[in-house]
C-alpha cells in the first residue's frame, strides 16, 4: 500500500473526535510547508507569538521544569492491541509488540495535538520541528549491562509500520554489545574534563541552551531534548513508575508502561469477561498547554493505543500549532 502525505492545517483541535482514517482525496497528497525561520526561533523549534497572556507567563512562574510537573496515570485495554501484535509477527515482523503499538499512538496524537509537542527553554513557549521520541535500552537484560540512548525521528503521517521499520533500526544500530555510539563518545569526552570544570562545563551547557544556542549536533545527540521520553517498565517484570522530567533539555513529557496484567471483570449481565491491561503513567510539563488540551490529547491517545487497528493508515489530516 502506497503511503500518503496528509495535508497540513493551521488549526487545533478542540474536540478529541477526529478521523484518523485515510482517504483518497487529492488534498492527501498535499506538503507540509516550510516556515521561514524568525527572529526568537530556536534551530529544534519556532517561539509561539500568539499564546494567551497567562500561557506566556507561567513559565516564569513556574521557571524550572521540576516545578511544573503534573503527574497522571490510567490502564489500557490491550486485547485488540495484543491480537494486532500477534498478526504483525505472523507478517514477519518478528519482534512487534507493544512498544511499538504505544509509540505510533502517540506520533498520531502528535498529529492530531500539536500542542503536546511543544516545550519551553528561556521562559518561552516553543513548538517543536520534529516529532522524535528517546528511549534508554540496554545493550542485553543483564543487571551489569551498559545503558545507551536512541532518539528517533518520525513523521506525523507515519503509521505502525514506520514506526515499526524506524524504530527498530534505530535499536539495532545502537544497542550492538561493545560498539560505542556517539552519544556515548560524548559521555566519555566529558569524563576527561576534571570534577569541578565539568560543574562548570555543565552550568555553561545550561547557559547556551536557556538562549537556543547548543550546537545542533548536541540537541540532536542528547536524550533531553526531545518529544517524549518513553521507558517500559514491563521488559523488567514490574508495575510503572512516576518518572522525573528534567530541568536540563526540553523534554516535555516522559512515559512509562507497565508489565501486562489479567482482569477478570463481570459485566452488567453477571457475565465474567478476561481482559488484558497495561498500566500507564506519565508525567508532563503542565506549562506547554492547558490541562483541557492534556486531557483531550490523552484520551485520543488511549482509544488509538487501544484500537491500534487504525494506526495502519495515515492521518486523513495533520494539524499544525498555532503562530
Amino acid at each position: 500500500m502506497s503511503k500518503k502525505t496528509a495535508p497540513v492545517q493551521e488549526i487545533t483541535p478542540t474536540s478529541n473526535d477526529v478521523n484518523t482514517t485515510s482517504t483518497d482525496t487529492a488534498t492527501a497528497q498535499a506538503k507540509k510547508k516550510k516556515r521561514r525561520r524568525r527572529l526568537g526561533d530556536r534551530k529544534d523549534g519556532r517561539k509561539l507569538r500568539t499564546l494567551q497572556a497567562m500561557n506566556k507567563i507561567m513559565p516564569y512562574i513556574m521557571a524550572r521544569r521540576s516545578d511544573a510537573c503534573n503527574t497522571f496515570a490510567d490502564s489500557l485495554n490491550i486485547s485488540r492491541a495484543d491480537a494486532l501484535c500477534r498478526q504483525k509477527v505472523k507478517e514477519g515482523m518478528t519482534s512487534f509488540g507493544m512498544l511499538h503499538v504505544l509509540l505510533a499512538a502517540y506520533v498520531r496524537t502528535i498529529s492530531q495535538y500539536p500542542a503536546v509537542n511543544r516545550f519551553v527553554n528561556g521562559q518561552k513557549i516553543y513548538a517543536r520541528n520534529e516529532i522524535s521520541v528517546v528511549m534508554v535500552v540496554k545493550r542485553k537484560m543483564a543487571i551489569d549491562a551498559p545503558d545507551t540512548t536512541i532518539k528517533v525521528v518520525f513523521e506525523p503521517t507515519d503509521t505502525l509500520d514506520d514506526v515499526y521499520r524506524k524504530f527498530n533500526k534505530a535499536v539495532e544500530e545502537n544497542a550492538v554489545e561493545g560498539e560505542v555510539n556517539a552519544f556515548d563518545k560524548l559521555n566519555k569526552g566529558l569524563l576527561f574534563i576534571p570534577g569541578l570544570f565539568l560543574r562548570w562545563t555543565v552550568k555553561l551547557l545550561f547557559f547556551l541552551d536557556y538562549f537556543g544556542w547548543l550546537p545542533q549536533a548536541l540537541t540532536k545527540l542528547s536524550p533531553f531534548h526531545g518529544s517524549m521520553i518513553i521507558t517500559s517498565m514491563g521488559s523488567l517484570g514490574i508495575k510503572p513508575i512516576y518518572h522525573h522530567i528534567y530541568d536540563f533539555g526540553n523534554l516535555p513529557v516522559f512515559l512509562s508502561y507497565g508489565a501486562k496484567r489479567t482482569s477478570y471483570e463481570l459485566d452488567a449481565e453477571g457475565n465474567v469477561h478476561k481482559r488484558r491491561y497495561i498500566d500507564l503513567k506519565a508525567v508532563t510539563d503542565e506549562r506547554i498547554c492547558d490541562g483541557y488540551y492534556f486531557a483531550s490529547a490523552f484520551k485520543f491517545f488511549k482509544r488509538m493505543a487501544e484500537n491500534p487497528a487504525q494506526l495502519n493508515f495515515p492521518p486523513e489530516v495533520v494539524y499544525e500549532d498555532i503562530d
